[in-house]
């Protein structure tokens, strides 16, 4: 054992003083909160062609019921769809496909630009097929590799 620890006994410890608010200096002058406006705003809704608003989610709801022939997934939970734009009531969507001799190539683009330009709110519909970058399985969502075993 330690012979050079010293332990003391005390009976009671004075607390120390308490912070008293008349040591405050007089020009002290209470600040406009500065959350107070913040606080009172509501949330900012999406305009509906953004991601969130309900025309965009009307788009995706459409493109999700488009399936690829030889897989049993939808389009969009494959992947297959890189970019939805939505300005005054015109839809642009950028896709691909999984290969480019997919046997669907002619018909799937036309097939999504009737079935986004069909949701209420778009008055026509554009798809641009593109190729780069090219699809992989990386692209999936977890519920497409779940439906097809991959997880």
């Amino acid at each position: 054992m330690n012979e050079n620890i010293r332990i003391e006994e005390v009976d009671s410890v004075e607390k120390p003083p308490k912070a008293r608010v008349e040591s405050a200096p007089e020009t002290f002058e209470r600040k406009k909160d500065y959350l107070e406006g913040f606080l009172a705003q509501k949330p900012a809704t999406p305009a509906p062609s953004e991601p969130d608003g309900d025309l965009y989610e009307a788009v995706i709801a459409a493109l999700k019921e488009i399936y690829d022939p030889e897989i049993p997934v939808n389009i969009y939970d494959l992947g297959l769809i890189y970019n939805v734009e939505i300005n005054d009531g015109h839809a642009v969507v950028s896709m691909t496909l999984t290969t480019p001799n997919c046997p669907v190539a002619e018909s799937m683009p036309g097939e999504v630009e009737m079935r986004v330009g069909a949701v209420p709110g778009i008055g026509d519909a554009e798809v641009n097929l593109v190729w780069e970058p090219a699809w992989s399985p990386a692209n999936m969502t977890d519920e497409a590799r779940l439906e097809l075993g991959m997880l």
